[in-house]
This record gives C-alpha cells, sequence and structure tokens, in this order.
C-alpha cells in the first residue's frame, strides 16, 4: 500500500559550508511531539530514490519523516562521508527539530548500504544526535571495500577512487581520504553513548555488494571482548556463508519472515549484530519495529516488534 501523507522538497541551510541543501520531508499528523526518523538513501542514489517503505512505516507510527540527499550518489568528492554529509545530516535534525513538534527523547536514523554507511559515520561522529541507529548490510572500511570490489570487478571501485582522489592502495593522500571517510575510523566514540542495531545478510559480498565482514566488524569495535566474533569464525562466514554451529541463533524473530530467517545474533552493551537468510537487504519492518521500542535514557529493547509492511527486497545499489 503506498502512503497517502503528502511529502515535500524542502531546503535548509548547512552549517558544513552555508549551503542551502535539499531534503523531502512530511510531518506527523499529530500536533503534539511525534518522533522523527531520518532515512537514508544508499550508495548511488540521490532524492529520486523511491522512499515508499519508509514512509509506509513513519505513516502507520505517525512519525516524522526526513529523507536528506546528504551531497547525492557517493562518488563524488563532497559525498561519500565528506564533513559535508555529516555537516548536512547535523543541520537537517536542527532544521526540523527547530521548525516542528518533534519529540527529542526518540529522534532515529536508519540506512542500508550507502545508507548503513552514512549511519555508522553518524553514530561515530555525532552519537549524541539519535537514541538510536539502525544500520543494513553498511559499508565501514572503504578501502577495504575498494579492495573488495576491485576482485568483484564492480563499479564501486572507480567510485572510491573518484571520491577520495586515488587508489587508497597506492596513492598515500587517498589512503587518508579513504580512513576519513570509514565509519570504522570513529566507530569507537560510539560505545554506550547510542544504541545501534547492524544487520546483514549472509550471503552479501557473493549475491550481494558489501561482504558482510564489514558488520562483524563494526560489532566487534563497540562490543566487550568477551562478546567479539573471532577472527577465524568471521573467515568462516564471509567464505561459506554460513554461521558456525557454535554461534547459530536458537530463538525466533517475527519480524523477519521464514525467508529471511535470523542465523545469529549477537548482543554487547548498547549494539547488536544479526546476519540473516538473505543477501543485500534491508527489512524496514524489522527496522522500524527495533527502533520505535528505544527512548532516550532508557535500556535498550532488544526485540524487532511487530511492525508489517513492503520493505522486504533487496537494497538498489
Amino acid at each position: 500500500m503506498k502512503p497517502s501523507r503528502s511529502v515535500s522538497r524542502i531546503a535548509f541551510l548547512s552549517t558544513g559550508d552555508s549551503s542551502m541543501q535539499p531534503t523531502l520531508f512530511s510531518p506527523a499528523r499529530n500536533s503534539a511531539p511525534r518522533p522523527l526518523a531520518v532515512c537514508l538513501h544508499t550508495w548511488s542514489a540521490d532524492l529520486s530514490q523511491p522512499f515508499d517503505e519508509y514512509m509506509e512505516q513513519c505513516e502507520a507510527l505517525d512519525w516524522h519523516f526526513l529523507f536528506p540527499a546528504f551531497r547525492g550518489p557517493n562518488w563524488t568528492p563532497e559525498a561519500c562521508g565528506s564533513p559535508l554529509v555529516i555537516a548536512d545530516l547535523e543541520s537537517a535534525v536542527k532544521f526540523v527539530c527547530d521548525r516542528y513538534a518533534v519529540d527529542t527523547e526518540r529522534i532515529y536514523l536508519a540506512g542500508g548500504s550507502g545508507g548503513g554507511h552514512a549511519a555508522l559515520l553518524m553514530a561515530g561522529t555525532r552519537p549524541e544526535l539519535f537514541t538510536a541507529i539502525s544500520a543494513w548490510c553498511p559499508i565501514t572500511d572503504l578501502a577495504a571495500w575498494h579492495d573488495q570490489s576491485l576482485t568483484r570487478r564492480n563499479e564501486y571501485a572507480e567510485h572510491i577512487r573518484r571520491a577520495c582522489g586515488g587508489d587508497p592502495g597506492c596513492v598515500r593522500s587517498a589512503a587518508q581520504e579513504a580512513e576519513k571517510r570509514s565509519p570504522l575510523t570513529y566507530l569507537g566514540a560510539a560505545k554506550n553513548r547510542v544504541i545501534l542495531d547492524i544487520a546483514a545478510g549472509i550471503h552479501d559480498g557473493h549475491t550481494g555488494s558489501v561482504p558482510v565482514s564489514h558488520s562483524i566488524d563494526a560489532f566487534n569495535l563497540l562490543a566487550e571482548e568477551a562478546d567479539r566474533i573471532s577472527p577465524a569464525d568471521e573467515q568462516y562466514i564471509v567464505e561459506n556463508e554460513r554461521v558456525p554451529e557454535s554461534l547459530a541463533f536458537s530463538g525466533a524473530d517475527p519480524a523477519f519472515d521464514a525467508g529471511r530467517r535470523v542465523l545469529l545474533r549477537r548482543i554487547s552493551g548498547k549494539v547488536r549484530l544479526t546476519l540473516f537468510n538473505s543477501g543485500h537487504d534491508m527489512l524496514h519492518p524489522a527496522a522500524f519495529g527495533f527502533l520505535a521500542q528505544q527512548k532516550r535514557g532508557m535500556a535498550p529493547v532488544w526485540d524487532s516488534g511487530t511492525l508489517t509492511g513492503h520493505g522486504t527486497g533487496a537494497l538498489s545499489r
């Protein structure tokens, strides 16, 4: 079912370069303070990307919907995790909070693929801004993804070279840029400061473009030592598209349908890792069902909720 709420294209002033930047926005119907969901487009997309799956959830929950451009596709120096991207997303949130009735105890961020990359970048650089963040099949290390994309002969290696000014493996300045634009550089600052849910399909990197090692490495950086996935287990998962029996999830999560069941789940402090039976996917009902239960200052609720909807398919590039 297509959402019925209207969506407007508006502009806000970015503190990054004092420019007016575009975003799509739809206010909640209720005049009382309502939660704000900041929803992010994927790696090669911009505001023209379909957003119905996000809006369906925001409409069902009566949340404000914000869909910023954050400098568009990730193949320019201005995009791809630049300081301008961080400033744009922070400025967009402030713009809405200054003009609409926002429940500031419940400001959420969600994205998959390139949106997952930006979501984790914000987790590490602006953890105080959000109550909870849901990142799906995120890119967390640009230099590593450049090499992985070269091996798979896809276009993302060229995108990274264009954004960073060269091959991170050969050009020192490009390596430095890739590091500056990678969530792993900053994520340690998010530890126990923001509730963070990281999810990836176990076949990603094989049938999809982002190996699950990116999600596992992000979790390991935030988790207590005893809770981390070992290097040997991580290698086994990445190479075999399977979870070792010792790590297999034995519970049930109704937000993940039978075809995309949870295979591994690990929780540590304020971070949760989920690997599920799929590829480069984002399950919007599971993301929003999780976010809807989180409130600033309260302990995390590690439940994916019971929301329904159609946002259960492969992410566009």
